[in-house]
């Protein structure tokens, strides 16, 4: 069946393991930087403008939370990571939240993080990639705010993430704007094919 992206629906925020949905739907998890426009990324996407509630103040998303895309697949909207203006208990209590999620193997289908197009990746998106690389499950890169590059920086700067980050040729980078909607039909296709569904 063709995806029906306006089928979407907010599930659950999940604060502890006995909240993740194990009902076998496949679940592709968002991760990024607290500034990198993870919500924006995902509104974009599925053509919604308030979908993934952008906030005002970065380091919002608190919690694990699932969207149900068209009773196809769960998207999975992980926890900011690396705001400075949050409490170290807050920090510690994602944390352990992010470990308890990415250690139970079988709930990922698809890892997907967001990084700047414009910089070299952060050591917290070092540590991101790692959790990502480490549980063995399909994982791709995404590389926002491309519309803020000029056209001779981006392939200097998809290589410098894909060295800062330690990618093999198998991890793909999709240079994405979430302004333009550049690079959104290729992450369209892979969640589809991901979630078990065509365009």
């Amino acid at each position: 069946m063709p995806l029906n992206l306006n089928n979407a629906e907010f599930i659950r925020s999940a604060v502890k393991p006995a909240d993740f949905p194990r009902d076998g739907l496949p679940q592709i998890a968002f991760a990024g930087r607290s500034n990198v426009g993870k919500s924006s990324v995902i509104n974009k996407l599925l053509n919604r403008k308030n979908f993934a509630r952008v906030a005002a103040t970065p380091g919002k998303t608190a919690h694990i939370n699932y969207f149900l895309i068209d009773s196809a697949f769960y998207l999975v909207d992980l926890p900011g990571y690396g705001y400075a203006k949050v409490s170290k208990e807050e920090k510690a209590r994602w944390g352990r939240l992010m470990e308890q999620w990415f250690a139970d193997n079988s709930l990922m289908t698809l890892g997907i993080m967001i990084v700047d197009a414009r910089h070299k990746p952060t050591a917290n998106d070092c540590t991101m990639a790692d959790w990502f690389l480490a549980s063995e499950r399909p994982f791709l890169v995404v590389a926002n705010k491309l519309d803020k590059l000029k056209k001779s920086e981006i392939e200097p700067n998809i290589a410098l993430i894909r060295e800062t980050l330690g990618l093999g040729a198998s991890v793909e980078v999709i240079p994405f704007s979430a302004q333009t909607g550049e690079g959104r039909q290729v992450l369209l296709q892979r969640l589809a094919a991901h979630g078990g569904c065509t365009l």
